[in-house]
């Protein structure tokens, strides 16, 4: 799968559910609706579809949200994937959760050939975390995460740069994660979802968000590269690989290799834009050559890069759209 400006698409990313048992302040509002469920792909939806991209050149598939972990029977999709990666269909199967539910669903994601995955934290002060998190519990979070690493599965710590949230919780997030032989990712937010109360205050530049750390340590650049965009660091002498998603200051789309599945069938070729596909009419009603037809559709709707700069500067322009519909 080749786009209109040269870039290999083999990343599908997979929102399974809109749902969250968090309503983290940078995701969505706190009083939020949801889709309903005829309105959601069937897990078996989701598995002839994934056999069509997989036709088309998709090697890695990441399972997100919402909070995948929280949609009734997620395991008996975790492991219809998983006969793909054990087939060699795919290269690789993950998943991006807030951990809630890790205790319980670890062994599932083992199981199906998961090797690594994603945990959303953005402190570890508890009662910082409770307040971004509105109501998440950090104990339980931590709690999954020591339990996934038990079953084998690869930690990577996702955390999002809020000013005035989480400057502070930098340091002990660098060094609890060297304990423990975790990745750590810093995300820069993004202006997506109207009702998202101050976006403009809360943003902060990962240059200025790693100042501490640069102050403290040396930062070597790394040729590792993962399936998603981030550019990585070795942090010395912690032994910390960091990795750093800069949409806002330091544009990386030139490098795209991704589309997005929502909750309810629609392919978006860019989180930063609002066209897209629809697949799950034409699952429904149409035929696998019209899903075919749509990919293709899709790879020339695929903008060059995204307007988040300037959705950040004007609110008016921002996408309604909020981040748990999309999959992150």
């Amino acid at each position: 799968m080749i786009d209109g400006f040269g870039r290999k698409i083999d990343y599908l990313r997979i929102s399974v559910t809109d749902r969250c048992n968090f309503r983290c302040s940078y995701c969505m509002p706190e009083q939020q609706s949801f889709l309903p469920h005829r309105d959601l792909l069937t897990y078996d939806e989701i598995m002839v579809l994934v056999g069509r991209v997989i036709a088309h050149g998709i090697r890695k598939v990441r399972l997100t949200g919402g909070e995948p972990l929280v949609r009734r029977d997620i395991e008996v999709l975790i492991e219809a994937l998983g006969q793909h990666v054990q087939k060699g269909n795919l290269d690789e199967l993950t998943m991006t959760t807030n951990g809630s539910r890790l205790e319980e669903f670890a062994p599932y994601l083992a199981s199906a050939g998961m090797k690594r995955i994603n945990v959303s934290m953005d402190t570890l002060d508890s009662e910082a975390f409770r307040r971004i998190s509105r109501g998440g519990d950090l104990n339980r979070v931590l709690a999954g995460i020591h339990t996934a690493r038990a079953h084998g599965l690869d930690i990577k710590i996702n955390m999002v740069a809020l000013k005035g949230e989480n400057e502070d919780a930098l340091m002990p997030m660098a060094a609890f994660c060297a304990e423990h032989g975790f990745d750590l990712t810093l995300i820069e937010t993004m202006p997506l979802g109207a009702g998202v109360s101050e976006r403009e205050e809360r943003y902060l530049s990962l240059d200025e968000f790693t100042a501490p750390l640069r102050e403290r340590y040396d930062l070597h650049p790394l040729a590792h590269k993962s399936a998603g965009p981030a550019r990585y660091w070795r942090v010395e002498p912690l032994n910390l690989r960091i990795g750093l998603i800069t949409p806002m200051s330091h544009n990386f789309c030139d490098q795209c290799n991704r589309i997005r599945l929502t909750t309810d069938g629609k392919i978006y070729m860019c989180l930063g834009s609002e066209l897209h596909v629809d697949l799950r009419t034409a699952l429904r009603s149409g035929t696998p050559c019209d899903v075919d037809h749509l990919l293709q559709t899709a790879l020339r709707l695929k903008p060059q890069r995204h307007d988040f700069e300037t959705q950040l500067a004007q609110p008016d322009l921002r996408l309604a759209r909020h981040m748990n519909a999309t999959g992150g």
